[in-house]
């Protein structure tokens, strides 16, 4: 896997809709974005056609400590110009901006854990970053991005910080 492009990024507004669930329970993710996708077209002042799949964990999480009963909330959106015309049944999510390492993910998502063990074991250790909790973890859906297709791209967006010295 290739190293990451480091990226501050810009405080972003998102709709759509969200789960609860755990690693255990991630099988969820499909029901979520079946009952997303249909809907998508929906949402007024779209910035692109790319989708977020994010996941919010309880404040300063601590990846470290993450097994299969981590609760999560998983989101499946896209990023909007505004609050404005919110669609029933669907809800807003304000992304606050900061320093991401944005790795690609190519495969399938059930390969996906190998990309994770990837950042947390490989490459985070020899950084000179750690895991930022506070902000959620995601996935950006874009033009590469072909569902359950072994030549898919997506990048994985990782909150990070820089080691305390």
């Amino acid at each position: 896997m290739q190293a990451p492009r480091i990226v501050e990024s810009s405080a972003k507004t998102l709709v759509g809709m969200s789960m609860e669930m755990t690693y255990m329970t991630n099988s969820l993710t499909g029901k979520l974005w079946g009952t997303f996708m249909p809907r998508r077209n929906e949402i007024v002042g779209t910035l692109s056609q790319d989708k977020y799949s994010l996941q919010k964990f309880e404040t300063d999480f601590d990846w470290r400590l993450a097994d299969e009963n981590t609760r999560f909330v998983k989101w499946a959106a896209m990023e909007v110009e505004s609050k404005n015309d919110i669609p029933k049944g669907m809800d807003v999510l304000d992304l606050e901006g900061g320093l991401y390492a944005v790795f690609v993910h190519k495969g399938l998502s059930s390969q996906f854990h190998q990309t994770l063990q990837y950042i947390l074991r490989e490459w985070m250790p020899t950084s000179g970053y750690e895991a930022d909790g506070s902000r959620p973890q995601y996935e950006l859906l874009g033009e590469k991005y072909m569902n359950n297709h072994p030549d898919s791209e997506e990048e994985v967006w990782f909150p990070i910080k820089k080691q305390k010295a």
